[in-house]
């Protein structure tokens, strides 16, 4: 029987793709993200420190055995670690010339900082000499050391990172010294003692000095690292699948810690990961080792520091990122390192990058012809669009803010975007106090621990790092706002942070700016982007209405157009603007209930209240005015394009006070012998249209049977508004829905009478305006009827939000509240129903539905208006049930107009 093969050599990347019949992304699922892109670039010429990989398939079994190898992995890893020796000429262990090497996480899907990573494998008190023999750098080889104990000691033996940076925060104070690269030699060896001190307190074990044992230990470390709490979360939070595993890559160590002039270590993008610009944007650090970049412990320089010093390299670094870029054709997060001159590449990996700059790198990788639309179009995802709305400061307060000296530190503009918030010192209190209010993080740096304060957090700032600290790189990832390397002093202790002499405590209000990495003492209100200024945003968007029709808009006069089109809900001409504004091609709910609040609750309370027929007219006249208006405005304002109206859904006891306030306040009042009519009144309706379950009484097509005289005010104003804005030159494009039907008798009932007032009305002014009347689905029976119901339906639309809860049996309100968390957590339910759309059962009455209605209506337009309107993973079902629209908020309109064109390309 053939022995599973757990292990590859970089140099074995044709034996993989072999084994996948050349499928990159099963071979990129075996070898890990890190390991798989280490072999492309020994495949293509690019200069890697040898090593090899230890397959994700062999994290899973060696968690299935908890923590244990699987047979034969570690014979192999030995094979391969050999060839290594062979490659380099260097020995693990050896006393002359030994081998160094690294142990470094690489999951299938990039996750940076949150798994394990232990350097300078291999040194002891042995090998050190040697090392120091071989160099004759002492200085290196001491620091190299220390680094390997204090990494061993905080990632394989979980002893808190604190107790060996606080002996060495001390140390630096008792000597004088600020930075790391200021110690010596003996320095180093004296902070090595401290480091073996703090291993025997934690742990009670002196530090191995087996090569060995150091490999064996760190690889199980890295497997082990899968499941810590930080990279659970962020696999939760990006929804990388917890069964992936993470491959562990070996490999041999480069040294940018060998001296001030020809060796040093850095982070770089291939394009600006900021704002998209084609530009190389990273930093580096002399005389230092790649966590010193990453964890913004030192302040690094611009890469161009590096042409300064070390040109040949930096020339041929910007042409190996040049090469990188086109075989990947995508921008590169690279990690190198210079070891006496000669340039290295760690790792490449696909970018993390804000919105603004993935869209602009995507739209200018097409016009450069590196990829085409369809490519730019599966890269972005919904998460970007998101990001793309983060608000902004509202510049005329900012102005003030800046004028009253508001101004409270400026660093390096990490993370665009604008965030409020009180400001916390610790990940804990961030995640604690941000159940009361919104939060912004300080921190001296961040390390991977901290991940939970940060998505916690509306945005962060960092006294320390640069733009490719830790920090930076993850809250880019998320669309967190965030400035870094701001020199603030943080005191910790006494929870207050401090610049020229101005000192905030802890619970101030913050805002910072992570566009111009501005931080403000103040409290700044935001305002939302104008995404139509968004050039690239906006071509990308049109990009992908073309792949969804031809035409990018619905053909009216031909029906349903080959992809899903996206419309909004809107109820004003204001929100109809903005929707439209967002690419809305439609208008697929417009809720006449939300024109009759403020002030004109007054007048429908007027015609609740009142038993006076003639003031019951009087009202419905004076909101018939003021709807004709609405509905004018809007037709204008949608010219051109479909409106949906709904009739009044919600039951009228809503437009009345609270029950229990008003009886409440009605005894008060009798209880001093006063009387107040009004509220006697109120409270006697109240009582009389009170109902057990109102979400399942009098409301929808029920309140339009009852209330004829309401159904033909509407109508009337729906009709007369779509005429008064023909009449002004716009083409008004209107159509009726009438709700929560389940019966066809309820829809023979009332279509009959809109279509007869807006005929006659139609008629009366001499005008031709196609009107649509329609109906709602959202009560289960409504599907299973959907034959009967084309016979006075010309479309249906489908209210998810309803249909949900009716299907399910479940309370909206109630069970986010209550009990639908724990039935997500428990993994009852799948994912929470109301967020995205239950395919297996309310999904498949919603296909029964429009199957069955198309039988009658072949052409017949069906949307969806509930809040999976403006869900990805519910708009890939709607496109694959064949629906017409989906109609979401307006500002969710970019993102389902991403979404559409993702369900067509899959």
């Amino acid at each position: 029987m053939t022995q599973q093969r757990w292990v590859y050599s970089f140099e074995d990347i044709n034996d993989a793709l072999e084994m996948y019949k050349g499928d990159w992304k099963k071979v990129t699922g075996l070898l890990g993200g890190k390991g798989a892109n280490l072999a492309r670039m020994c495949a293509i010429g690019i200069t890697v420190p040898s090593g090899f990989t230890i397959s994700t398939e062999c994290c899973n079994k060696y968690l299935e055995l908890e923590n244990e190898f699987p047979e034969g992995m570690w014979d192999q890893a030995m094979v391969a670690l050999k060839k290594v020796e062979k490659n380099t000429g260097k020995k693990i262990g050896d006393k002359k010339n030994p081998l160094l090497v690294s142990c470094r996480s690489g999951a299938a899907q990039s996750m940076p900082g949150m798994m394990d990573t232990v350097l300078n494998i291999g040194l002891n008190d042995e090998t050190a000499k040697a090392m120091v023999e071989l160099t004759n750098d002492e200085r290196f080889v001491y620091d190299s050391y220390r680094r390997l104990v204090q990494g061993f000691g905080a990632i394989v033996l979980g002893i808190d990172d604190e107790k060996f940076e606080h002996p060495l925060g001390e140390y630096k104070k008792e000597k004088g010294f600020n930075f790391d690269n200021e110690l010596k030699a003996d320095n180093w060896k004296e902070v090595l003692e401290l480091y073996n001190k703090v291993i025997m307190e934690e742990k009670g074990i002196t530090f191995p000095q087996d090569p060995m044992e150091q490999i064996r230990m760190s690889i199980k470390a890295v497997f082990s690292s899968w499941n810590v709490p930080r990279a659970i979360q962020y696999r939760e939070r990006t929804g990388i699948p917890h069964t992936l595993g993470t491959a562990v890559n070996l490999q041999t160590m480069v040294f940018g810690n060998m001296g001030e002039e020809h060796s040093g270590t850095g982070v770089a993008f291939t394009r600006n990961p900021s704002n998209g610009k084609k530009e190389i944007f990273g930093e580096f650090l002399f005389n230092a080792q790649g966590e010193d970049v990453v964890a913004g412990i030192r302040n690094a320089l611009p890469i161009s520091a590096l042409n300064d010093k070390l040109p040949k390299c930096y020339e041929q670094f910007i042409q190996e990122c040049a090469k990188l870029e086109n075989y990947f054709k995508e921008m590169q997060d690279v990690e190198f390192t210079i070891e006496q001159d000669k340039l290295y590449f760690l790792q490449t990996r696909n970018a993390k990058r804000t919105a603004v700059s993935r869209f602009k790198t995507m739209f200018d990788m097409v016009e450069e012809g590196l990829i085409d639309k369809k490519t730019a179009i599966k890269r972005i995802t919904s998460d970007d669009v998101d990001m793309m709305l983060h608000p902004q400061f509202d510049p005329n307060v900012l102005k003030t803010a800046q004028k009253q000296g508001k101004l409270f530190a400026t660093g390096v503009a990490a993370s665009p975007g604008a965030a409020v918030g009180k400001m916390y010192f610790s990940s804990k209190k961030c995640v604690e106090m941000a159940k009361e209010g919104p939060v912004i993080m300080c921190r001296p740096f961040t390390k991977p621990d901290d991940v939970d304060g940060m998505f916690a957090s509306k945005g962060l700032f960092t006294a320390e790092g640069g733009a490719t600290s830790h920090a930076a790189v993850v809250a880019r990832q998320f669309g967190i706002p965030c400035v870094v390397g701001c020199n603030v002093q943080i005191d910790e202790e006494k929870k207050t942070v401090t610049i020229n002499g101005i000192t905030l405590h802890e619970g101030d209000w913050v805002s910072i700016d992570g566009t111009t990495g501005s931080i403000y003492s103040a409290k700044i209100p935001t305002i939302q982007v104008k995404l139509e200024e968004q050039k690239h945003f906006m071509s990308i968007l049109q990009w992908c209405d073309e792949f969804c029709s031809k035409e990018g808009i619905r053909d009216i006069k031909n029906g349903p157009s080959r992809g899903l089109m996206v419309w909004a809900n809107a109820d004003t001409a204001e929100d109809a603007t903005r929707a439209r504004s967002f690419g809305a091609q439609g208008i697929g709910l417009c809720r006449t209930e939300h024109q009759f609040l403020g002030d004109r609750a007054g007048i429908l309370r007027e015609f609740i209240l009142t038993e006076d027929k003639d003031k019951k007219k009087e009202a419905l006249d004076k909101l018939e005015v003021l709807q004709t208006k609405d509905f004018e405005e809007l037709f204008i304002a949608m010219t051109d394009l479909p409106v949906v109206v709904r009739l009044i859904d919600p039951p009228l006891h809503e437009f009345l006070p609270d029950l229990l306030e008003l009886t409440r306040e009605v005894y008060e009042l009798r209880g001093k012998g006063e009387k107040n009519e009004e509220k006697e009144l109120m409270l006697k309706k109240a009582e009389q249209m009170h109902e057990s379950n109102p979400m399942l009484g009098l409301r929808g097509v029920r309140l339009s049977i009852v209330l004829r005289q309401l159904v033909a005010m509407q109508t009337t104003a729906i009709t007369q508004g779509a005429i008064n804005a023909k009449k002004k030159g716009f083409n008004p494009v209107p159509e009726i829905m009438i709700p929560l039907v389940g019966h066809p008798n309820e829809l023979k009932e009332i279509q009959p009478e809109v279509e007869e007032v807006s005929t006659n009305l139609l008629k009366k002014n001499n005008v031709e305006i196609d009107i649509k009347i329609g109906t709602m689905i959202e009560i289960p029976r409504a599907c299973l009827v959907a034959p009967q119901l084309t016979k006075y339906a010309k479309f249906f639309s489908f209210g998810t939000n309803d249909l949900t809860q009716m299907t399910f049996g479940y309370s909206r309100d109630d069970a986010e509240s209550g009990f639908l968390l724990k039935y997500v957590e428990d993994d009852i339910l799948p994912n929470n129903p109301f967020k995205s759309v239950d395919q297996i059962g309310v999904g498949r009455l919603i296909k029964m539905c429009v199957d069955e209605g198309r039988e009658s209506q072949p052409m017949m337009d069906i949307g969806v208006c509930g809040e999976h309107g403006g869900d990805p993973k519910s708009i890939k079902f709607f496109s694959q049930a064949g629906l017409t629209y989906v109609s979401c908020s307006a500002y969710r309109v970019p993102v389902a107009r991403l979404s559409a064109c993702h369900a067509i390309l899959d």
